[in-house]
């Protein structure tokens, strides 16, 4: 491959330790690969990133609210790693380990959630901007509310995508993940 760039072979690197953790992971937690389990995967998520934003905005009124934070965090961490081994993190798959329908799939979950993400921090970018205009306020607390939304909505606009594909793809062929023997 002599001809090949920077971005090919980064790409290739990509796709062969894809593939590698594929085989690798492919095969833990079978009972929870079914659609029925990854959307209550999907569910769980939700209510912690709906915890995230209440934590981060009530840190504004009372700063004891940022360790709720920390540990809403601490609950999404075992979760969402299993929705990424269950759902084969179809949504962070290099191109070359996919087919053309997942490849539409991923990137259609993709541009939602850049747009969600999008959104979503215009609402501390405007409080901060906005706020530290005001002498009435407390612009410390204003910080971790605003740093602790901003923080919230990259992680939802980050794992948004695995979300929705967890929650649409069908259930995998039962022969797709069965121990070799």
């Amino acid at each position: 491959m002599p001809d090949a760039t920077v971005l090919d072979r980064y790409q290739d690197f990509r796709t062969r330790r894809f593939l590698k953790h594929e085989e690798q992971f492919g095969h833990w937690l079978p009972g929870w690969r079914t659609q029925a389990r990854r959307r209550s995967l999907v569910v769980a998520l939700a209510v912690i990133f709906v915890g995230m934003f209440a934590t981060a905005v009530a840190s504004y009124f009372a700063e004891a609210a940022a360790l709720g934070w920390i540990a809403v965090m601490i609950l999404f961490l075992p979760i969402w790693t299993t929705l990424q081994i269950v759902s084969s993190r179809q949504s962070e798959a290099p191109r070359y380990a996919l087919d053309e329908r997942e490849i539409a799939e991923r990137n259609s979950a993709r541009s939602i959630g850049l747009s969600v993400l999008q959104w979503l921090l215009l609402v501390p970018i405007f409080a901060l901007t906005w706020g530290a205009g005001f002498d009435g306020i407390d612009h410390r607390a204003l910080a971790y509310a605003g740093g602790g939304t901003a923080l919230s909505a990259l992680l939802l606009g980050g794992c948004l995508p695995a979300m929705i594909l967890a929650w649409t793809i069908p259930d995998p062929d039962t022969d797709d993940h069965e121990e070799p023997t």
